[in-house]
């Protein structure tokens, strides 16, 4: 070869290498087509590349994320499916190294297809003068979807008998109205007759009038006429608040339109009924609930050099106590500790498995045998590991099983000999391990909504109850027994679908079922799991997200959500009742342990329910001196719970000192 050739080859592949091997900073991904919009209903298929400063393109590969969930589906390869309209953000990165990463956020518009009706809903049967009602319009597109959050005007024909503002009909003297609600251009109409209101008197039936701040109590108001007849004229329901200090704080607490009322601080409270010109008044006296407790610090299991996972406590048959705990992104390992004096929690076994993350770990409840659930091993055969663990100081291997679970295993549940694994993401693969070194999967359970995904699956009673993201928590007969609620008929073989609940965040991560033992109300605890600002790391570890949401079941198809805990520079993740206290992993915030005794509303952190808390921290943990706490587990009066950067704790609560003691 000559020089000449030689020279011009060496350009080529110099330039060829500047192309290649670039600063991140100096490159961007082009999205086409841009602007991306995708009509509801329809697919696109979306391209994108890598360029240069220059505009060249390079041959690297971009990925496509979204944290939309079902409404917009779009697969790593930019396939895009839109079954909601709206506006989403989905992200298109450079895979490699972290470091190399090269990301883009753009925006998707699913257009709203054009209305096609305006209808009046749920329209009473009488309207009385001097009372308000409010209007329930529903608004139906093109496509036979319901608008959510219209935008909707309305207009009265007489405002001296009538008027409307913000979708509440506001009943001024008898008279007829017609009222019309209009969306785009498409309108609806509504001929009311106010009446006169046959309300003279008002008597409330509630004879508390000393509570606690967090107890609910019902007014059970009733509306009489003159004769003493009771009529049905609607109840408003107002409050006002004199609270004992006056130091700026937020509400006082709240009363709804059936007559419930909590209050956040102590207090005296003005509790109003009111129909048309009758009103009656209760004075309420609220005092501090003052259930808050001591913690004291037991043990600290150290797990300093690898993130700690889950753990479950459990007695062996030995008759001593033992924990497992997992290890997230690490190297599979597992670890035993005899936890029977939780002051001197010892390391009593390890068992490593082919996985990067043993998330789950779980015991059988007659304590010989233990299920960890794999991710990121290396032949990409995931599944669950079967172990013997009645002996917790020489634990072993009995089986492995990944048959239909290689996409990765992220939770479990074991139940009367059998496992409930979570199979990557989508559903749960229902597995006989009544003879554990031959397991074999007897049935599944997954939904068919579009985009579906689930997280977690915990089983009381022979329902099971999963955290399905954005379709929420749902109930499934596998063998119902004793239960209060309506059963299917359901097995292993045959999971039967009972009931559901959907809330707005579609974070719904973990599920916890409980009967109170104070009211004998039944509750599922749904909690949410989100990083607005990513996922955490070793060396940042970010603030969660979200909230636990208390839903009431008065049969399957009757869920209401009435109550929540949410504390507010945190996020939640795993969660465990014992009677009536919640002991929930606040991730960054800790443990939080809170009273949910009584009847259930408003925001619990706000009521002074929060008995005590606990941040674990370490100096020499993988993030120093920062708490992410994944699982607590109340056992024998103590408090056990994992810490992702320090390992396992043990604390125990105990009653504060009375004011002038030492």
């Amino acid at each position: 070869m000559g020089k000449a050739l030689k020279l011009l080859v060496a350009v080529l592949l110099l330039s060829t290498g500047n192309i290649f091997a670039q600063d991140a900073n100096t490159l961007k991904i082009v999205i086409e087509p841009d602007p991306v919009v995708v009509e509801v209903g329809s697919e696109l298929q979306l391209s994108a590349k890598l360029v240069n400063a220059q505009g060249q393109a390079l041959p690297d590969t971009v990925l496509f994320f979204s944290r939309n969930g079902a409404d917009l589906e779009v697969s790593r390869e930019g396939f895009v499916k839109a079954n909601k309209p709206g506006n989403y953000t989905v992200i298109a990165m450079r895979s490699g190294p972290r470091e190399e990463r090269v990301t883009r956020n753009f925006e998707i518009e699913v257009p709203y297809p054009p209305i096609a009706e305006v209808a009046f809903k749920q329209v009473p049967e009488n309207v009385y003068a001097k009372t308000t009602i409010d209007l329930h319009v529903e608004v139906t597109d093109e496509m036979d979807l319901i608008r959510e959050d219209p935008d909707v005007t309305f207009r009265s024909s007489n405002e001296s008998v009538a008027t409307v503002s913000h979708g509440k009909l506001l009943a001024l003297k008898p008279g007829n109205v017609r009222v019309t609600a209009t969306s785009e251009s498409k309108s609806a109409t509504l001929n009311l007759n106010i009446k006169a209101n046959p309300a003279q008197t008002i008597e409330i039936a509630n004879t508390e009038t000393s509570i606690r701040t967090g107890d609910v109590i019902t007014l059970n108001a009733t509306a009489k006429a003159a004769n003493g007849r009771t009529v049905d004229a609607p109840i408003t329901y107002s409050f006002v608040a004199q609270p004992d200090d006056n130091l700026g704080q937020g509400a006082e607490g709240q009363i709804n339109q059936k007559g419930k009322f909590v209050a956040n601080v102590p207090g005296t409270f003005i509790l109003s009924a009111r129909s048309g010109d009758a009103v009656t008044d209760q004075v309420i006296r609220v005092r501090e609930r003052n259930v808050a407790k001591d913690v004291e610090l037991l043990g600290h299991a150290e797990v300093l050099d690898v993130h700690t996972s889950d753990l479950w406590v459990w007695e062996g048959v030995d008759g001593r106590d033992y924990a497992i705990t997992g290890t997230w992104g690490a190297n599979g390992d597992t670890y035993f500790w005899d936890v029977t004096d939780p002051t001197n929690m010892v390391a009593v076994d390890t068992v490593r498995v082919d996985a990067r993350t043993v998330n789950d770990v779980k015991i059988s409840e007659d304590g010989t045998i233990g299920v960890l659930t794999r991710e990121g091993a290396s032949n990409r055969k995931n599944g669950i590991v079967i172990l013997d663990v009645s002996d917790p100081r020489n634990v072993s291997v009995i089986s492995e099983y990944t048959d239909g679970l290689t996409g990765g295993v992220h939770n479990a549940f074991i139940y009367e000999d059998h496992v409930y694994a979570v199979n990557n993401g989508r559903r749960y693969d229902i597995i006989n391990i009544e003879d554990p070194a031959n397991p074999y999967t007897v049935g599944r359970f997954e939904l068919d909504t579009p985009g579906h995904s689930i997280h977690d699956v915990w089983i009381e009673d022979g329902i099971a109850y999963s955290s399905n993201w954005k379709d929420g928590v749902v109930a499934v007969d596998i063998g119902s027994r004793n239960s209060e609620l309506a059963d299917a008929g359901g097995s292993p073989e045959n999971p039967v679908m009972l009931g559901s609940y959907t809330y707005p965040s579609g974070r719904n991560h973990a599920a916890f079922p409980f009967k109170s033992e104070s009211t004998g109300d039944f509750y599922v605890i749904a909690g949410d799991e989100s990083f607005p600002y990513g996922l955490p790391t070793r060396n940042n570890p970010v603030a969660a997200a979200g909230w636990i949401h208390f839903i009431k079941f008065d049969g399957w198809g009757n869920p209401d959500e009435v109550a929540r805990y949410q504390v507010p520079e945190a996020g939640t993740h795993n969660f465990w009742v014992v009677g009536d206290v919640l002991y929930v992993a606040y991730y960054n915030g800790g443990l939080r342990i809170v009273d949910i005794s009584g009847e259930l509303m408003g925001n619990l952190y706000d009521q002074g329910r929060e008995i005590a808390k606990f941040e674990p921290t370490h100096a020499d943990a993988l993030v120093p001196n920062a708490p992410f706490t994944w699982g607590p587990q109340p056992y024998k009066g103590n408090i056990f719970m994992s810490d992702w950067n320090s390992g396992l704790w043990s604390i125990k609560l105990v009653d504060k000192p009375q004011q002038g003691t030492n």
